[in-house]
């Protein structure tokens, strides 16, 4: 094949890691909105307590994968070639999307046989993120990479929530097309990498650390293990996190991230060299990162929980439809992110991601701010508009600070930095969903049961039944409307039903009753998780102000991707200044 000119080339590189990245993000959430449908054609009912493992690990699982191993992957391509640990991720992401649809068991066993084979997409889509932001900036030149960078990162926080619709519109049609039409685009995308991508870097041959990877793997599961534990309950408690398996889990998370430490400063090939937290950009771009991403992360639920299980139900949408509705409904958060990513990646090639990313956070701060504001039962002009804010804000800071983080970086160690920033990304998007659901809980149940058991009596359900369902744990209400239940219809069940007059039966499983009973509870533990984000915002801001002016790492060339020009080498030397 001949060999495509590097002004061409740069794009394709662009083009076929925006689509990976695409994937590898979509099916994060593509699962959340489906997941009733999927419980439903496996047969299995998911808001039973012995089942909630399988429901947390469906949501969670392939986070947590690509959480862990992104960084070894990110290594593995520095040493091996980036380019062929890519090209694997898309085989193995292909052939794993196409065993999940294919998934012929019922129960129990048909939820393991998804949850195994969503670790293994998870493994796939860890090879695609671990290295398409390197690919791309060995590509690209300087000062073009905050453009590619902000569109391929924009493209990729937009997958989230591009997959909420995506699954509300296939999986009522077939559960398992959730997972089938990632087959084809994947098949495309695997032959297009084998035949158009070239390997630009220099791969550095070197020992595995095997230590290295066991004690980063183990502790970062054990932190993620411990998340899905402490938003259950446990010894009586509506949270988890005082349990002695909790606390278990987190020391051993302590101890596995020390010893990683110990680990990586006396091996002679480490996993992640952490002589690269000495550059200034790359430690308070990748704290940045990190932060953006525990305020951004639970976000996504909290809104869904809103949508579904209060605002669309109160206007008069079915709770079978509002997993669709609550997907359509938050478009304005990705539209802005489209808008504004690219814009600012571009702007900051010229100016600097400083600017931009401090902005980004500030603004997002503002935007979590308007949001306590607004009434449970809002207008959704205002609502639409907030999440346009919010969704700009979050595009103008991640382009530029994403291409921040990479061109500080020596060209070498691009595959293990870049991964640690993703893994940083991924692994805060998993704890912030704990500590989303955490202050959720702990507003619900301070003031929930005692208004849930005299809405249910006001209505007929006997005092002893009314008191049990109040006292129920709250995630057990926050999964029901996650998921497009009506929780009074799933919490009383057929029987207490059965014994209540018509008019009672109407009122309780209606539209009306559920929404207007929670709003109250719900309305405090929202302005907690708020609260908490904007705080998380403001912090991200203040370490992007720190992160000094525009570098691009000395052992970068002037101009790699042509014969350079007097008009180019100008740009080129303006990057190449250590401002701060």
């Amino acid at each position: 094949m001949p060999s495509i000119h590097p002004d061409r080339y740069k794009w394709v590189a662009l083009s076929n890691a925006t689509l990976a990245v695409l994937l590898a993000t979509l099916d994060a959430s593509i699962t959340i909105i489906a997941m009733p449908d999927i419980f439903r054609g496996i047969h299995l009912d998911p808001l039973v307590p012995a089942n909630s493992f399988y429901l947390l690990w469906m949501i969670l699982g392939y986070l947590v994968v690509t959480s862990v191993l992104i960084v070894s992957l990110g290594r593995l391509g520095d040493m091996v070639g980036r380019v062929k640990i890519y090209n694997l991720g898309f085989v193995i992401y292909t052939v794993a999307s196409l065993l999940l649809a294919i998934d012929w068991m019922q129960g129990r066993a048909g939820a393991t046989f998804l949850i195994v084979f969503r670790v293994v997409q998870g493994i796939g889509g860890a090879c695609l993120l671990a290295n398409a932001a390197a690919i791309i900036t060995d590509a690209f030149p300087a000062r073009q990479r905050g453009m590619a960078l902000g569109i391929n990162n924009i493209v990729g926080v937009s997958g989230m929530f591009i997959g909420l619709v995506l699954g509300g519109i296939l999986a009522p049609i077939d559960w398992r097309l959730v997972f089938l039409i990632s087959v084809p685009v994947g098949l495309f995308g695997t032959v297009w990498a084998y035949v158009a991508l070239r390997e630009l870097s220099t791969p550095r041959r070197a020992r595995v650390d095997w230590a290295g990877n066991l004690t980063f793997a183990l502790g970062l599961v054990l932190i993620m293990v411990a998340v899905t534990y402490g938003i259950r309950p446990a010894g009586g408690h509506a949270i988890g996190w005082g349990s002695p398996r909790v606390l278990a889990l987190l020391a051993g998370a302590v101890i596995s991230l020390v010893a990683f430490v110990l680990v990586e400063r006396r091996v002679a090939d480490p996993m992640f060299a952490l002589p690269l937290f000495r550059i200034r950009a790359f430690t308070f771009g990748t704290l940045s990162t990190f932060l953006s991403a525990v305020a951004r992360g639970g976000l996504m639920f909290m809104l869904i929980i809103w949508l579904q299980g209060i605002w669309l139900p109160q206007h008069g949408y079915d709770f079978t439809k509002t997993p669709l509705w609550a997907g359509i409904y938050m478009l304005p958060l990705t539209v802005g992110m489209l808008a504004a990513g690219p814009t600012s990646g571009y702007l900051s090639d010229r100016f600097g991601a400083r600017p931009f990313a401090t902005a980004g956070m500030v603004l997002t701060a503002v935007g979590f701010g308007l949001l306590m504001l607004l009434p449970t039962d809002f207008s959704y002009p205002v609502f639409g508009a907030i999440l346009l804010l919010i969704g700009a804000s979050m595009g103008m800071f991640a382009s530029p600070n994403r291409a921040a983080v990479m061109n500080s970086l020596p060209k070498g160690d691009r595959g293990a930095g870049g991964a640690m920033n993703q893994t940083f990304q991924n692994s805060a998007q998993v704890l912030s969903i704990g500590i989303f659901f955490t202050l959720m809980i702990i507003g619900l149940a301070a003031t929930l049961p005692e208004t849930m058991s005299a809405g249910l009596q006001a209505h007929g359900v006997p005092p002893a039944t009314a008191h049990h369902v109040a006292t129920l744990p709250p995630i057990s209400i926050l999964f029901a409307a996650f998921l497009g239940y009506n929780p009074i219809e799933h919490l009383l069940g057929p029987h207490v039903l059965a014994g209540l007059s018509a008019h009672d039966q109407a009122a309780l499983t209606g539209s009306s009753f559920f929404p207007n009973l929670i709003s109250g509870p719900f309305q405090d533990g929202l302005h907690a998780a708020f609260a908490f984000a904007i705080v998380a915002c403001l912090i991200a801001a203040g370490a992007s102000l720190l992160r000094g002016g525009r570098m691009v790492h000395d052992d970068e060339p002037a101009e790699p991707a042509a014969a350079p020009t007097p008009r180019r080498l100008r740009a080129a030397d303006l990057e190449e200044q250590h401002a701060g």
